[in-house]
């Protein structure tokens, strides 16, 4: 658009592009010619980059990302963001004639816990002033399948029902769960719903050991269940009391001979606290009578040696008074022999 007047001359441009930039003259023909020239400089913000993958992310692997913003003007800075921190990722330009492509990519190793985590990449420009382009992502990482068995609570017996759930866990998540029974095959009356594994009415001819399996395109997984049923007769319909209940009283059990399918609870009241204490006093009298009799057998022998010892001593005075001739000067003494 361009308005011109005797002293102006403006010229408006509209959906400015790269094509745009350049120098504009301005000149002015009178006898001397003058002329002015402006130079139109063109930004050319990044639209929203975009997010390649290089590698695709496996366990136990590495992924490779990149950043790409196609056309921008000057070259857009890329950074990656993971929970609030930068990621240094390899930075590559090329020119596309008036504008630049840049890329940013990053390597980063990757366990199963990795799946859905967040990422972003932003471009930053002049021409965006304090804004940023933000691209969001998810990581896919991809791994084998884990397979657990949920038992059902309790004892089975024989009437019950089973009903046994298989949680597989995996990405790509397995399409078909195969249950099977190890060294037979699956009983008649077995109900297969996807992940579910039913038996009504069970017997022990149920008994063994149930399968199952998962897999997909990076491995495969199983779990087993060992179903073993009771008969009616041999279990107790209720548990027995606990020790702390009854501290001085032992539990047993039996059948009542009026029914022989019934289990009742006896208990068989013996103070054994009792029988533990007068056995305790006893070991503890005799051994403290021992232990008088051997002090009083010692203190015996002692006193009979050192009367012994005494008489030997009076009758070596004897030998000597006898041997000297009785003399008169040490007086008049008598001795008994």
């Amino acid at each position: 658009m361009v308005l011109f007047t005797p002293r102006l001359v403006r010229i408006t441009l509209t959906n400015v592009s790269v094509s745009d930039e350049g120098g504009y003259f301005c000149q002015l023909y009178t006898d001397a010619t003058h002329h002015q020239v402006a130079t139109l400089a063109v930004l050319v913000p990044p639209e929203t980059p975009v997010v390649e993958v290089k590698q695709e992310a496996v366990e136990g692997g590495e992924v490779e990302l990149s950043c790409v913003s196609p056309r921008s003007k000057p070259a857009a800075s890329l950074r990656w963001m993971r929970n609030g921190r930068e990621i240094p990722g390899v930075v590559s330009q090329q020119d596309n004639g008036k504008t630049v492509s840049v890329s940013s990519t990053i390597r980063i190793p990757v366990e199963r816990k990795d799946n859905g985590a967040a990422l972003s990449c932003e471009a930053l420009h002049p021409a965006l002033a304090n804004q940023k382009r933000i691209r969001h992502y998810r990581l896919d990482v991809f791994f084998a399948p884990t397979v657990r068995i949920v038992p059902p609570p309790g004892i089975l017996r024989e009437g019950d029902s089973l009903s046994l759930s298989c949680s597989v866990v995996g990405n790509p998540l397995p399409r078909a769960i195969q249950w099977s029974k190890i060294n037979d095959t699956l009983p008649e009356r077995a109900e297969i719903s996807g992940p579910t594994f039913q038996i009504s009415r069970l017997s022990q001819s149920h008994n063994g050991t149930y399968l199952c399996q998962a897999q997909n395109n990076y491995g495969r997984a199983a779990d087993h269940y060992t179903l073993l049923v009771y008969d009616n007769v041999s279990f107790p319909s209720t548990a027995p009391p606990t020790s702390t209940s009854h501290p001085n009283v032992t539990p047993s059990l039996s059948l009542d001979p009026k029914d022989p399918g019934a289990v009742v609870e006896t208990h068989s009241a013996v103070p054994y606290a009792v029988i533990g204490g007068v056995l305790a006093l006893l070991v503890f009298t005799i051994i403290c009578v021992l232990i008088v009799t051997i002090w009083c057998s010692v203190r015996q022998k002692g006193s009979y040696l050192t009367h012994e010892a005494s008489g030997l001593d009076e009758h070596g005075e004897v030998q000597e008074a006898f041997l000297n001739g009785n003399d008169a000067s040490q007086g008049k003494k008598e001795y008994l022999l």
